[in-house]
């Protein structure tokens, strides 16, 4: 089954987080793309990905925690910077393939140390740094 057979709930309707969590479209490695952004401004901060596990602990806590690919762990946002980011409200996309989180951001998202990842924007045939990162404190 997937979240499909849910789209013609009416508003106010409720399924169990279990049924959500037992049909989102993860990838082979158990994985759901995760974009964060700033619960207040609307700022899309940056795009990670999560398992159930960090889901769960994410909404138990309160504090953003996602899976790196890179490093094959946990990793709670913020843990060693300090730029933590705090769960705001969690949704997921009628495919059940992305989750949106919003967040409340303590300081830069970015590892560049950037407000945001998405510095690299496209201008005609350049792509132009739009952003500097934040003076270290």
């Amino acid at each position: 089954m997937s979240l499909k057979a849910y789209e013609n709930l009416a508003k106010g309707e409720q399924l169990p987080l279990e049924t959500v969590l037992a049909n989102l479209k993860t990838d082979d490695a158990g994985l759901v793309a995760a974009i964060a952004q700033q619960h207040d401004t609307g700022e899309v901060l940056m795009l990670a990905y999560m398992n159930e596990k960090s889901i769960r602990e994410t909404l138990e806590t309160g504090q953003v925690c996602y899976w790196s690919r890179s490093r094959q762990t946990y990793w709670r946002k913020g843990e060693s910077s300090g730029h933590r980011q705090s769960l705001i409200s969690m949704s997921f996309d009628c495919d059940g393939d992305c989750i949106l989180l919003q967040v409340d951001q303590k300081g830069p998202a970015c590892h560049t140390n950037r407000r945001d990842c998405f510095f690299f924007k496209v201008e005609g045939n350049h792509v132009v740094i739009d952003s500097a990162p934040e003076k270290q404190s």
